[in-house]
């Protein structure tokens, strides 16, 4: 069974950012792809980010291409996100995410999942 931990959240005001770290635990051998989602109140939990096992493939919902980077430390078992020229728009609970599937960016295709993170951008 695969644990996963966020840390890095907070309130942080519009254009500033925060690093999201994601430690993994367990059975990770078997899994090929993380990822980032988010969900807003009331709105449906999306995609943001996924890396591959080996980071030869990432990818971005548009929203947040040119401002957020996804990275992984394989020694240490953690991925992390890294949140620049933050806006309201991306205030939510980040969550982390594992999958055996390669390059999944869909809510189902995910087997494990971490507790969340507040993220809150705010003047």
């Amino acid at each position: 069974q695969v644990q996963l931990v966020e840390s890095g959240g907070g309130l942080v005001q519009p254009g500033g950012s925060l690093r999201l770290s994601c430690a993994a635990s367990g059975g990770i051998s078997n899994i090929n792809t993380m990822a980032w989602f988010r969900q807003a109140p009331g709105n449906e939990r999306e995609f943001v980010s996924y890396i591959t096992r080996n980071s030869l493939f990432t990818h971005y919902v548009d929203s947040v291409k040119g401002r957020f980077t996804i990275s992984r430390d394989n020694a240490k078992n953690t991925v992390y996100l890294q949140m620049n020229m933050l806006k309201p728009e991306d205030t939510a609970v980040y969550y982390c995410a594992a999958t055996r599937r390669y390059r999944a960016e869909e809510y189902g295709d995910y087997d494990y999942w971490g507790h969340g993170t507040q993220v809150t951008v705010s003047s």
